[in-house]
C-alpha cells in the first residue's frame, strides 16, 4: 500500500512505528526490507562479488541482512563496517551474518558496492574518514548500489551534505519514496530508482508522485463546447501563444480559440484566431478556461489583458509574463487558477505576495496557501502544490525538455485539461505527465512544435 507516496523522515518513522505497534518487530521488518533489497541486488550482481558497507544504525543492519542473503544466493560477499552496531536490531543482524567483518577498506575491491553506511536520518556531513572510505570503495567497484538513500544525501531536501559523493547506478528506496529521490541535486546521484515494499500503510497528507493519468474518451453525445472551449490570450510575442494553442488543441479540449491582434497566417485552418477586443471576446460564457501569459509582454497592453482575464474568466492558467505582472490586487475573484512559474517567476511571485520560504517545494506550498492558486513550480524537479496542502512531485522528465518554448507547450496542455473539466491540481498533474511523455516520444533533439505534435500519442497511452 502507499507505493506512490513520498514521505518525510518523520512520516516514515511514524509509519514504521505503526507497523511495530501492530506486532511486527524491528528485526522482522529489517528482514523484510533488506530481503527485498537483496533480491534486487542479486539480480543486478548476476553472480559477481559484492562488498557491503555497513554503518552503526539500522541501515547498517539492513546491510548485514543483505550480505547474509547474498551469500546464501552464492555471491562472494565482503562486509566492511568502520563502526560497531549501535542498535539492538543491527547487533542481531551482525550476529546472524556470522562471518568476518573488516573495519577498513584497505585493499578491498570487488565488482558491486552496496552502500548501507547511513540512511534517511542523516542530516550532517559525513566525517572525513567516512567520506574518504566511501569514495575509495566507490572508485574500486564497477557497480554501485545505495540502500534507501546514498550516504551523504539529506532525505527531506535532496541536499548534498558533502561536496564529493559517488554516483550510484541503482538506489533502492525502502518502504516509501523520500523527497530526495525526486529532488535535485541528490536525485542526480542515484541512478535508477526502485521501491522495495515493506508493508506500510498510506500516510494521510503525504505527498504523491505524478503518475500516468487515467483519461477517458469523450461521451457519445459530446460536442465541441461540452468537451471544453479553451481560450489563449496573445500578446507582444505571438509565437508563444501559437505554441500554447497547438498544445491545447491536442490535450482534450473540444475547441481552441486564440485571441490576438495578429493574423497568424501559418497556424492552419484548425485554430480559430479571433481579433475581437479582448474584453468582449472573453465575455463568451462558453469559454471554460483561459490561458494568459505566453508571449504576453509586460507593457500597458499586457497589464490590461491580464486584468480582463482575471475579471472575466471562469478558470485561468497563468504563465510567463502574466506571473511577473501578477499582484495581490489583481486576484479579486474566487475562481480556479493554475500558475506555472519557473524558478525566476516563482521568486517574483513570492516577492509580490510577501511569501518567505526556502526551496521550490516550500515556496510553492506557501504561495499556494497565500494566493489560493495551484502552483506548478516547473523545472527539472517539478512540484505541484495546492492551497489545501496537497503536494505532487513529478518524476524525472527528459533533460532535453530544456528548450525555449517547452513551457508554452506545458501551459497549453494545462489549459486544455482545465477546459476539459479537470480542476487545477489534477490538470497540472495531467499536463506535467503528458508533457514529459511527449518529450520522450520526440527523441533527444526537437522543436517545441514537434513537442506539441507528440501530445496525441502521449494522450492515447492514457486511455
Amino acid at each position: 500500500m502507499g507505493s506512490n507516496q513520498v514521505l518525510t523522515v518523520a512520516q516514515m518513522q511514524a509509519a514504521e512505528q505503526a507497523v511495530f505497534d501492530a506486532g511486527t518487530t524491528v528485526e522482522e521488518l529489517m528482514e523484510t526490507a533488506a530481503g527485498g533489497a537483496a533480491e534486487w541486488i542479486r539480480r543486478v550482481a548476476a553472480g559477481r562479488s559484492v562488498t557491503v558497507l555497513c554503518g552503526p544504525g539500522n541501515n547498517g543492519g539492513d546491510g548485514y541482512v543483505i550480505a547474509r542473503r547474498l551469500r546464501e544466493f552464492g555471491n562472494a560477499v565482503r562486509v566492511i563496517a568502520p563502526m560497531p552496531p549501535a542498535t539492538d536490531a543491527a547487533t542481531a543482524a551482525r550476529e546472524k551474518w556470522g562471518h568476518d567483518v573488516l573495519t577498513s577498506g584497505d585493499g578491498a575491491g570487488g565488482q558491486v558496492l552496496v552502500d548501507c553506511l547511513f540512511g534517511s536520518g542523516l542530516t550532517r556531513a559525513l566525517s572525513p574518514e567516512h567520506a574518504v572510505l566511501l569514495l575509495d570503495l566507490a572508485d574500486r567497484h564497477a557497480l554501485k548500489v545505495a540502500v534507501d538513500l546514498p550516504s551523504g544525501i539529506e532525505s527531506d531536501s535532496g541536499a548534498l551534505l558533502n561536496e564529493r559523493l559517488p554516483r550510484y547506478d541503482l538506489t533502492l528506496a525502502l518502504g516509501a519514496w523520500k523527497f530526495a529521490h525526486y529532488a535535485l541535486p541528490g536525485r542526480g546521484r542515484m541512478g535508477t530508482l526502485r521501491l522495495v515494499g515493506i508493508g506500510i500503510d498510506g500516510v494521510e497528507g503525504a505527498a504523491r508522485i505524478v503518475t500516468r493519468p487515467n483519461l477517458t474518451p469523450p461521451a457519445v453525445d459530446s460536442h465541441k463546447y461540452t468537451r471544453g472551449l479553451a481560450a489563449i490570450v496573445g500578446g507582444a510575442m505571438p509565437g508563444a501563444a501559437v505554441l500554447a494553442s497547438m498544445a491545447a488543441q491536442r490535450s482534450g479540449a473540444g475547441y481552441v480559440k486564440l485571441f490576438s491582434k495578429d493574423s497568424h497566417p501559418a497556424v492552419g485552418a484548425g485554430l480559430v484566431v479571433e481579433h475581437t477586443p479582448l474584453a468582449e471576446a472573453l465575455g463568451d460564457d462558453r469559454i471554460a478556461a483561459v490561458l494568459v501569459g505566453p508571449g504576453l509582454g509586460r507593457g500597458g497592453a499586457a497589464k490590461d489583458a491580464l486584468g480582463s482575464a482575471t475579471r472575466l474568466a471562469r478558470a485561468l492558467v497563468l504563465d510567463a509574463d502574466a506571473l511577473v505582472l501578477l499582484a495581490p490586487n489583481i486576484l479579486t475573484r474566487d475562481i480556479p487558477i493554475l500558475a506555472t512559474p519557473h524558478d525566476g517567476e516563482l521568486e517574483s511571485l513570492c516577492r509580490s505576495f510577501a511569501v518567505i520560504a526556502e526551496g521550490r517545494r516550500e515556496r510553492a506550498l506557501a504561495l499556494a496557501k497565500r494566493t489560493g492558486m495551484v502552483i506548478c513550480a516547473k523545472g527539472p524537479d517539478t512540484v505541484i502544490a495546492a492551497p489545501d496542502g496537497r503536494l505532487a512531485l513529478a518524476p524525472p522528465a527528459p533533460s532535453w525538455l530544456s528548450v525555449a518554448g517547452s513551457g508554452d507547450v506545458l501551459a497549453g496542455i494545462a489549459v486544455g485539461r482545465m477546459a476539459s473539466g479537470s480542476p487545477p491540481f489534477k490538470a497540472a498533474c495531467e499536463a506535467v505527465w503528458l508533457h514529459g511523455a511527449a518529450a520522450r516520444r520526440c527523441g533527444v533533439v526537437f522543436t517545441p512544435e514537434a513537442l506539441a505534435r507528440a501530445i496525441p500519442a502521449a494522450y492515447a497511452a492514457c486511455l
